[in-house]
């Protein structure tokens, strides 16, 4: 089993793993997410990650992850088990974006109704928004945390310049702190995270949730050249991966995998947690199997060798 960990200083503590809503209603109807859900809880983990533009990319979707969350937590009576993320602030429509006072007081209202719960345990601004002072997103989850709409609030793809702004606010007026963050951050992608907002994070004891933790599937290490793009819907976007780097990480994961027997994306779960300030990473699964690598790959504890072999690999040559 895994221990919990506190998530930022919320107070809360959550397994080492966060199940990523996006599949659901995209790449999971609802008969197989209500099964993955089921699957995620029976191994005792207890957080679900989602957001409200999930997954308005399908034609004819609306916000359906948080419907599908909301009609399982109902029907299984499960809402005290588990802690809801959800975010707000990517695009939605026409005036239906962003972290304005009047878009949060009015989406929030919508994730409630669609997940079917009086509260959101983590509220997440999804991206910054340049058009709004921080000030008043900060104000406008004052008011849901006070109403109890809200439990804590969190940011997603911000840099340590937007965090700091928003720490500092918390410090001289009082208003609400992001005690999470959650941005991409694995093996092959690392610069978004590593660095000035990684040492703020551990400095403030924000917990980070990395997102694309196994890098949108490329650490998977099915993608080995562009004959496997045609293995699963995101195949297309991982010629991306396909550099120097990319096969250089995946050798160095060959390598891993073969001394221990692990599965990549387990050994990129693992890398993960073992990070500086790395509360727990966000992943997605389509099948109980794929879900039962991702346990296995958060209970994975690997030698300190292999950790140095893995993030030398993921590192830019110097010039």
């Amino acid at each position: 089993m895994t221990s919990p960990r506190p998530l930022g200083r919320t107070g809360l503590d959550i397994q080492p793993l966060i199940f990523g809503g996006n599949v659901f209603g995209w790449t999971l109807d609802e008969a197989q997410s209500f099964a993955i859900l089921d699957a995620f809880l029976d191994h005792g983990f207890d957080a679900v990650d989602t957001a409200d533009v999930y997954s308005v990319w399908v034609p004819g979707n609306h916000s359906e992850s948080e419907r599908i969350i909301g009609r399982w937590m109902k029907a299984r009576g499960a809402r005290d088990k588990v802690k809801i993320f959800t975010k707000v602030g990517m695009e939605l429509g026409p005036e239906k974006k962003g972290l304005s006072a009047r878009w949060i007081a009015q989406a929030v209202e919508d994730s409630l109704k669609r997940l079917q719960t009086d509260r959101i345990d983590l509220y997440q601004s999804h991206t910054p928004d340049p058009e709004t002072p921080q000030e008043e997103t900060l104000r406008a989850y004052e008011d849901l945390v006070r109403a109890g709409k809200v439990r804590h609030v969190g940011a997603s793809n911000f840099d340590a310049a937007q965090l700091g702004e928003a720490l500092k606010l918390h410090a001289d007026q009082g208003l609400p702190r992001y005690e999470t963050l959650q941005n991409e951050y694995n093996l092959l992608t690392r610069h978004k995270t590593e660095g000035a907002v990684q040492d703020l994070a551990v400095r403030e004891g924000i917990g980070l949730i990395p997102f694309y933790a196994l890098s949108a599937g490329f650490l998977t290490g099915k993608y080995r050249s562009e004959a496997d793009f045609g293995k699963s819907p995101r195949g297309a976007g991982m010629a991306r991966f396909l550099t120097p780097k990319g096969l250089r990480v995946l050798a160095a994961m060959d390598e891993v995998a073969a001394s221990t027997g692990a599965a990549h994306s387990e050994i990129a779960l693992a890398w993960l947690l073992s990070r500086p300030g790395v509360t727990a990473p966000i992943a997605s699964a389509t099948s109980v199997a794929q879900l039962e690598s991702l346990v296995r790959g958060v209970r994975l504890k690997l030698s300190e060798a292999d950790l140095a072999k893995l993030t030398a690999a993921g590192e830019e040559p110097a010039a």
